[in-house]
């Protein structure tokens, strides 16, 4: 083939496949189909970069941090979160970084004092002095602008949590190749048996029925149906915003907790010119050295000492609220 000729080829393979790609379109259109809807599932999940440092999922029903939540950008629902649900930022949720999913979260706003129970379906934020990224809906339930930040604090909710993991794998919504995931319960027929009147009996007193706790949803019952796994989520949590008295706190940067002194201290020194200091805390064989950089006055200095502390070659630092510091 001449070299004139190639350029002319290349046009018209080109044409061809923007004409197979129409007609595809078309024959999906004509026959009424639909993309397939997301299949919820638990999911804990193997390490994975985000930020410019490896993040470690695992299960955590007692994890408490403080720090700085974050708005979502996304104007519009549709995309498909990391646990398989369809994103939609007019409902309360929210993304962590290594938290199972989902997970029930408490997020306190401590600059006004506003808190809510939400649901973590997603892995997130992607700013590494953020510790948490709220839907549109959740920020105005917290008062938090969009674009804006807020020092939070966080806190798992291990009951909710424990049943939204218990509906999901009950259903056959445990995704198969992470290795926190149950495996599928083996459907067993029972032997015949004569027929046996059942009647609808009263809770003993004091007794108080799971229907009435409307915050929490109930587990799947262990006599579960064939695992589906299209099985929709779990209901939503409630938009429930109680007031607390707010408790700003103050800004710090944590560059990193150690068993030892020495190794404390070393750090310390090599941070001691952004006023790097060392805190003991607890005691006996609980004790541990800590150190910080702090208090800082605004989300700005906090980002930029957090980013010359990365720049320094330590990772793992993160920033915090702490309202011990005066």
């Amino acid at each position: 083939m001449t070299s004139a000729g190639a350029p002319r080829a290349d046009r018209a393979a080109r044409r061809a496949r923007r004409s197979a790609a129409v007609v595809a379109l078309l024959l999906f259109a004509a026959t009424g189909c639909a993309a397939p809807a997301p299949a919820p599932r638990y999911v804990v999940g193997p390490p994975y970069p985000l930020g410019g440092e490896w993040h470690y999922p695992r299960e955590d029903f007692a994890l408490v941090e403080t720090g700085l939540a974050v708005v979502a950008p996304d104007a519009r629902p549709g995309r498909v979160t990391a646990n398989g649900e369809r994103h939609d930022p007019g409902r309360p949720s929210a993304a962590h970084r290594t938290l199972q999913l989902p997970a029930a979260l408490r997020v306190t706003n401590l600059e006004n004092g506003r808190a809510l129970l939400l649901r973590v379906n997603d892995r997130g934020p992607a700013h590494i002095g953020r510790v948490v990224e709220l839907s549109r809906r959740a920020a105005e339930l917290l008062g938090i602008p969009p674009g804006g930040t807020a020092r939070v604090r966080i806190a798992v909710a291990p009951e909710e949590s424990r049943a939204l993991a218990a509906s999901l794998r009950a259903s056959g919504g445990a995704d198969p190749a992470d290795p926190a995931a149950s495996p599928a319960p083996i459907l067993v027929a029972a032997a015949p048996r004569a027929a046996v009147a059942a009647e609808a009996l009263p809770p003993p007193p004091g007794a108080r029925a799971a229907a009435t706790d409307a915050a929490r949803p109930a587990a799947m019952p262990a006599q579960a149906a064939a695992p589906s796994r299209s099985a929709p989520p779990p209901p939503a949590f409630p938009e429930r915003v109680e007031q607390e008295a707010p408790a700003p706190g103050h800004l710090l940067v944590e560059t990193g907790t150690f068993s030892r002194r020495d190794s404390a201290a070393q750090q310390a020194l090599r941070l001691a010119a952004l006023g790097a200091r060392l805190e003991p805390v607890g005691g006996g064989r609980q004790r541990q050295f800590r150190v910080r950089i702090g208090p800082l006055a605004t989300v700005a200095e906090a980002d930029r000492v957090l980013e010359r502390v990365r720049a320094s070659g330590v990772s793992g630092a993160r920033i915090l609220v702490d309202d011990a510091v005066r």
